[in-house]
């Protein structure tokens, strides 16, 4: 089985800022989330856990998985989407002028500038990821968690169920919520 969360809320989310690339720790709430999602999925199995390298997916997969003999393996690959210049704004829905609002709007239409990340930086990334690490270790039987993010965790979703460009946020990805993606 191949099973994805995302960590757990930060002070960012709660103001609503784009976090991408930058390490923001969780916050109060988050770990909370992250411990009563241990508690909610502790008797779901997984023989190894990857995550991404930010604080705030660590401190998830570490709560999340406490006391429970999981390898976690950190992976760049499984970071967040960057924003570039644009991590740290706030409100980007209500920001016509904010390029990055258009990624929530209208995937397809996407276009990084400022140091952003483009969605095909983003897919080619989690796609190799998909392929090299994740899918031979689920063919070969293994249960294998990913802990990450937003955008990212959009991104292996819509590898895995196949979702065209357009259904790239259709899932939902909501804070400490398993999703068993095979």
């Amino acid at each position: 089985m191949l099973y994805i969360i995302r960590h757990g809320k930060t002070d960012w989310n709660l103001k609503y800022k784009l976090q991408g690339k930058t390490d923001i720790p969780l916050n109060e709430m988050g770990r909370q989330m992250a411990m009563e999602a241990g508690e909610r999925y502790k008797d779901v199995h997984f023989d190894i856990c990857y995550c991404s390298p930010l604080t705030r997916a660590r401190e998830t997969a570490e709560l999340l998985l406490k006391g429970r003999d999981i390898p976690v393996i950190f992976d760049d690959r499984l970071s967040e989407m960057g924003f570039g210049i644009y991590e740290g704004t706030e409100n980007v829905f209500e920001k016509p002028e904010c390029p990055v609002r258009e990624l929530f709007f209208n995937p397809s239409g996407y276009k990084a500038v400022g140091g952003a990340e483009s969605l095909d930086e983003l897919l080619k990334r989690t796609g190799d990821f998909l392929e090299e690490i994740a899918y031979p270790l689920v063919i070969g039987g293994k249960d294998v968690l990913i802990v990450g993010h937003g955008a990212m965790n959009s991104a292996i979703i819509g590898h895995v169920w196949q979702k065209p460009l357009d259904k790239f946020w259709e899932t939902g990805i909501e804070n400490c919520k398993l999703i068993t993606l095979m």
